[in-house]
């Protein structure tokens, strides 16, 4: 598979340099919105929709979504990857060092998680218009506020994407591991009130918020909930994360905010993991009492961030990437991730999509450098797919 590798880096490096934070991804959909118009897509091609209306943070624009129609009959192909870096990428100043590429300043991160998949899709879009070779219907989408709790993906209109047949979705790590399944995860938001009384002349009058926090922690992590927790057969995992409450010494905590999360690959066994969590502070709060016998009390909220998926191994998503990859001469390795991807929330939205990695090393560090021969594979296989010739 021929692409002009040296304009691919050339565009990936750019890209990077732009900086673009989740919220901020302005500038970034410009740059990607420029070079699809320099290519010959039509501006009636090309969408932004109202996603980041919905988002929990006001962002600057929502998904960028292009719709290429292809030169022949075929499978609508979906090519997505998500716009924004973390903060620590602010500033990147891309530099090549062989087969791989960092910033030259080491005080940030590259930014190729995810511009690298930008790119990637991008590359091969851009190869495909250039050429004379045939190729399927192609979406693209480039999701905003991944870094935040896939916020772009989670609000995605999956109606504006139109009937999906078959989806890659491009982010982090080697280019032939093909996640083809996430683990779901849950945030939950505990408000513990007690009753301040002063701590040096009648503590026992006070309700200490600290006191029923401890105690259900406590319970939680005895019985077997915190932690990696394997219960019943069923498995998963869960934080507590933030714990904030009080602001004196001398006087006994009347309020406390504990935030936590629960994870697992069955959305079953997370429940449990949630309902056990607020069993054990409904608990903690009846047994704290002042010496009048006035209790304190919770409020328990949460808030599914991504629900869990596996793609069937038949899935048109899971053999074409596997085919894609294994024409390259890789080796295909099918895993289930331990954190969200947008995948999980395609899946959700009714799309069965594949994610692949680009080359991206040691994301969210200083240390974060992109292997450009999995990124340019990774272009390639964009190409592949939307050619459908395996």
């Amino acid at each position: 598979m021929q692409i002009d590798a040296e304009q691919a880096i050339e565009r990936v490096m750019k890209l990077m340099a732009i900086p673009g934070k989740s919220c901020q991804e302005g500038l970034i959909s410009e740059a990607v919105v420029s070079e699809l118009r320099s290519a010959g897509v039509p501006a009636d091609d090309i969408l932004f929709d109202d996603a980041h209306t919905r988002t929990n943070l006001p962002g600057e624009v929502g998904n960028l979504i292009v719709r290429i129609p292809g030169t022949k009959p075929g499978p609508t192909v979906l090519l997505s990857a998500h716009l924004d870096t973390v903060p620590i990428c602010v500033g990147c100043q891309p530099i090549r060092e062989g087969e791989y590429v960092r910033s030259a300043d080491r005080s940030t991160g590259l930014g190729a998680d995810n511009r690298g998949g930008v790119a990637a899709i991008l590359t091969a879009a851009l190869e495909l218009l250039k050429s004379d070779r045939l190729y399927s219907p192609l979406v693209l989408c480039f999701f905003v506020q991944e870094e935040i709790g896939l916020q772009g993906s989670r609000n995605l209109d999956p109606q504006v994407l139109g009937p999906i047949d078959l989806a890659l979705n491009f982010d982090g790590g080697t280019v032939d591991k093909l996640v083809v399944g996430a683990t779901g995860g849950e945030r939950m938001r505990i408000n513990i009130s007690g009753q301040a009384s002063h701590a040096g002349i009648a503590p026992e009058e006070g309700v200490n918020a600290g006191t029923i926090a401890s105690l259900a922690i406590a319970s939680l992590y005895r019985d077997g909930w915190l932690g990696r927790v394997e219960q019943g057969g069923g498995m998963g995992t869960s934080n507590v994360g933030v714990i904030s409450g009080g602001e004196a010494t001398n006087v006994v905590m009347p309020e406390l905010l504990v935030r936590a999360e629960a994870r697992s690959h069955d959305s079953d066994m997370r429940t449990r993991i949630v309902e056990a969590f607020r069993a054990a502070f409904a608990a903690a709060a009846e047994e704290v009492k002042s010496s009048q016998g006035v209790v304190g009390s919770v409020q328990f909220s949460s808030q599914l961030d991504y629900d869990s998926f596996r793609l069937p191994d038949d899935s048109a998503s899971v053999l074409a990437a596997t085919a894609a990859v294994s024409q390259l001469g890789r080796e295909p390795v099918s895993v289930m991730a331990g954190g969200g991807v947008d995948a999980n929330w395609l899946y959700r939205h009714g799309i069965q999509a594949v994610t692949l990695g680009c080359g991206q090393r040691d994301v969210h560090t200083t240390a974060e450098r992109l292997n450009l021969q999995d990124y340019l594979d990774a272009c390639r296989i964009a190409m592949l797919v939307a050619e459908h010739e395996f």
